[in-house]
């Protein structure tokens, strides 16, 4: 085939959440039968909770260019698309409803004080996007005047909490049809209320805009929103009995936020780039969103859009708040369970899918349902063995969700371990410089020693966790695993073939004189050798590995240390 002949493809949907442009300009990966499940199901309100970057917002735009009444023809944003073979009964609704949309995701705010500008600055965009209603010979003159308060923001506090009643009201009033209200990450300003210290003035708010407009609202036809947490607990839906909860355990609606693998295989094989479907699977595989398996789809555009280059894509897309809290609260228990799960490893566990923001505080073992409905964790298997609780076995979804614990766990440790010794570390490694390696390793472990104030069981975890934080990117860590003719301490498998596998074994004795510790590094460091732990190392291609022996006694730490040539 000539270069004149070559199939020109779509570009790739990098940070697209607008239905219109992205169906008609870029690779879409089609999610509109979301809209026939929904008819089918005519749940007067649903709730979608899923991660950040799952293709919410894009999905809920969807649903109002599909349902939104307009004086263009939207029709043809669908007529390629699955939705438009289910049959006309589906067909009849498109184009034939008001529509009100409010996306939250942007309103990321250290006060209350310019939160409320913002939410009451969104509202008023909202209802100046419906100026018709200005015009209604079927509205009355009060109505009209509420309408102009809340759209040139001179309306009260309380006039904005009732702002979806409103509006519902005068829309159904002069279209003689009940809109829809769809409001997309209708939970990021709780976060930041949380974060930032007004969570009770956000709560008290965001209840009483949504009671307004969701509960037994005469003038609402549906109600769809998304957040990352459901937020029910404190009564944010009070007496909402007509709100239908979709979270990642549930199987209703699991293969609509996200790709699946089918999708996934047919966007490789659409940039000829199927030979990279493993790799693809390895860093972002491995959600399970209730009974079907899911791909991060924000990381797998990047990762097409990057040459099939892998990176850690979804840890750059927001801060990492929820994680950072865990972390600095976090319990031995929990500490000791975060190291499982970066070896590998997956536990079981209580999960509460209707957590709350003050749980992480008052309730420890709550941490694990906030990771995992954020989508730090991923559920292997549930069970539902009362009320709306789970047990899950739970555990790191992929490659890419290691190095976002990696990433965070070294910023908790820089108050501990200063970033020059990090770099240090790295720069001896990527330089294979045994002596500065020695010296590097022997000051972190020195001010790690005297952080944990011994050479404990909860310092060797410090150190793996450690030694994860410092690679970043660069090396995948295990422990306590089978090689050889043993079981090694710690082996660093380089991503890049070109840089050395490291193994380390971890020697303690009690008080040991400075002979002592150095012999005890020597025989920790002969028993690498002995027992072929670098045996992996030969099986992946590698051209060379560091072995090292470290020895403990109290606060100190001695290292010895060989280079090999693996070729």
């Amino acid at each position: 085939m000539t270069m004149k002949e070559m199939p020109v493809r779509r570009p790739l949907p990098v940070g697209v959440s607008d239905y219109q442009d992205a169906c008609t300009h870029y690779y879409y990966v089609d999610k509109t039968l979301l809209i026939r499940d929904l008819l089918d199901e005519r749940a007067k309100v649903s709730l979608f909770t899923r991660p950040r970057r799952f293709g919410k917002t894009l999905n809920m735009d969807m649903l109002r260019i599909f349902f939104e009444k307009n004086d263009s023809d939207t029709s043809v944003y669908f007529k390629d698309k699955k939705i438009w073979f289910c049959g006309s009964f589906y067909r009849e609704h498109q184009g034939k409803y008001p529509v009100i949309f409010l996306s939250f995701k942007d309103v990321k705010y250290a006060s209350w004080e310019e939160t409320y500008q913002a939410l009451r600055k969104l509202i008023t965009l909202e209802f100046r996007r419906h100026g018709e209603l200005l015009s209604s010979t079927l509205l009355s003159s009060y109505e009209k005047e509420d309408f102009s308060r809340l759209a040139t923001e001179t309306a009260s506090e309380i006039d904005y909490q009732m702002s979806l009643r409103t509006l519902t009201l005068l829309l159904h009033k002069h279209h003689g049809t009940a809109p829809l209200v769809i409001i997309d990450e209708y939970d990021t300003p709780i976060q930041q209320g949380h974060m930032n210290g007004f969570y009770d003035r956000v709560i008290g708010f965001m209840r009483n805009l949504f009671s307004g407009g969701l509960k037994d609202n005469p003038h609402l036809s549906y109600g769809f929103l998304t957040g990352i947490l459901r937020v029910a607990k404190e009564s944010i839906f009070s007496g909402l009995n007509n709100l239908k909860i979709n979270s990642i355990l549930d199987e209703r609606y699991s293969e609509y936020f996200g790709f699946t693998s089918e999708e996934v295989r047919a966007m490789a094989e659409y940039y000829r780039a199927s030979d990279k479907y493993q790799e693809l699977c390895d860093w972002y595989d491995g959600y399970r969103f209730g009974n079907t398996d899911i791909f991060n789809p924000w990381s797998v555009i990047g990762y097409f859009n990057n040459n099939c280059r892998p990176k850690a894509f979804w840890q750059s897309t927001g801060n990492n708040d929820i994680i950072r809290e865990v972390l600095a609260l976090a319990t031995p228990d929990i500490m000791e369970r975060l190291e499982l799960l970066m070896k590998g490893g997956s536990f079981v566990t209580h999960i509460d899918t209707g957590v709350i923001y003050p749980q992480i505080q008052k309730e420890p073992s709550s941490v694990y349902s906030f990771l995992l409905v954020a989508g730090y964790l991923k559920a292997v298997n549930a069970d539902q063995p009362y009320g709306e609780d789970y047990m899950c076995e739970v555990a790191l979804p992929n490659k890419e969700i290691s190095f976002v614990y990696s990433k965070e766990i070294l910023s908790q440790m820089e108050a501990v371990i200063p970033r020059s010794e990090a770099i240090a570390i790295q720069e001896a490694i990527y330089k294979v410089d045994i002596q500065a390696l020695q010296k590097a390793l022997e000051n972190f472990l020195l001010q790690t020693i005297s952080f944990h104030d011994a050479a404990n069981e909860t310092f060797y975890h410090g150190l793996i966790l450690g030694m994860c934080a410092i690679m970043d990117n660069s090396y995948r860590i295990t422990s306590n695993r089978e090689a050889g003719e043993g079981r090694f301490d710690i082996q660093m498998l380089p991503l890049n073939k070109k840089l050395p596998g490291i193994l380390i074994e971890l020697k303690a004795g009690k008080n040991c004189s400075e002979a002592q510790l150095k012999a005890l590094a020597q025989t920790a460091l002969q028993q690498i050798t002995d027992r072929s732990y670098t045996a992996d190392f030969s099986a992946e291609n590698l051209t060379s590995a560091i072995k090292m022996g470290i020895a403990f006694s109290g606060k100190r730490t001695r290292i010895a240390a060989e280079q090999i040539n693996l070729v």
